[in-house]
């Protein structure tokens, strides 16, 4: 009876001596949906696929960095474009572990599919572990996304007024080539040039490819670069408005906005004028 209650206190004592070890195991998780995220897990991925553009120390100063167009991302600071929260905050687990599965177009950062959400969901845990940000800040709230208004002659038309009165032009050119006369002069929170988006050349934008992504973009901003947040300027309904004018700007890509506008007078005029010239952003300089 005496060696079974020994041996009760011998399980006891080392399942406390053990419990500290699992809390550390478990502080650095992350849960996005139905899956954990584990540190340890992530860092073994991170030295495997990333570490070398993202740098040792995830500050963006990884070996391969000086030979691509647009510099990795630092996660050191912690500013990220792509996010659901508004501007100046951190991005949700979520934001990242769709930036990993999404990749970045028109730069290096390619779209991790290869990796299983499991293990996506690692290395964001990790990523977390390189900048001080992550244990003082908490990410931003999501910004509210309300429902599509319709597409109509009367939205596009409105999004192009509004494409002029928020000086969209300066930055992105009056037809929407990354051309305005701001472009040439632009850079980014590193002191890199930067150049703005080009719609007619671009399909996708760096955030995403739906009209939800596109009205995220300019209701959150891309922190990091002259690319602000028009949250507080316009409202929600004019930002929908603003979407579907953009959309015709795409005219290498089919969309019922650019179809709708091709039925008007004025729309067929503009999109037949367009020269279709330049190149996607990003293409041979710095982001």
């Amino acid at each position: 009876m005496r060696a079974n209650k020994s041996m009760q206190w011998m399980f006891l004592a080392a399942a406390l001596l053990a419990l500290p070890s699992l809390a550390i195991a478990q502080k650095g998780d992350v849960q996005i949906g139905k899956v954990t995220g584990h540190e340890a897990a992530g860092k073994q991925l991170y030295f495997r696929y990333c570490w070398g553009c993202h740098g040792f120390h995830g500050d963006g100063n990884g070996e391969n960095g000086p030979y691509l167009n647009i510099l990795p991302r630092n996660f050191v600071a912690a500013t990220f474009k792509c996010r659901s929260t508004p501007t100046g905050t951190l991005p949700t687990d979520e934001d990242l572990y769709d930036s990993l599965g999404r990749g970045f177009n028109n730069s290096n950062m390619p779209a991790w599919n290869s990796l299983t959400k499991q293990q996506r969901a690692d290395m964001v845990a990790f990523i977390k572990t390189f900048s001080p940000r992550w244990k003082t800040d908490k990410p931003g709230d999501p910004i509210h996304v309300p429902a599509e208004s319709a597409v109509t002659l009367d939205s596009i038309k409105h999004g192009k007024e509004l494409f002029t009165k928020l000086e969209c032009w300066k930055c992105h050119g009056q037809e929407g080539r990354g051309d305005g006369p701001s472009a040439a002069t632009l850079t980014d929170s590193n002191d890199q040039p930067i150049r703005p988006y080009n719609f007619a050349a671009g399909s996708r934008f760096k955030c995403g490819a739906t009209n939800h992504d596109l009205y995220k973009i300019f209701m959150t901003g891309l922190d990091g670069t002259p690319m602000p947040s028009f949250a507080d300027v316009i409202k929600p309904e004019d930002a929908w408005d603003l979407v579907h004018y953009l959309r015709t700007l795409q005219v290498t890509t089919k969309s019922p906005e650019l179809a709708l506008w091709m039925t008007s007078k004025e729309g067929a005029e503009i999109v037949n004028a367009q020269k279709i010239t330049g190149t996607s952003t990003g293409a041979g300089i710095k982001q």
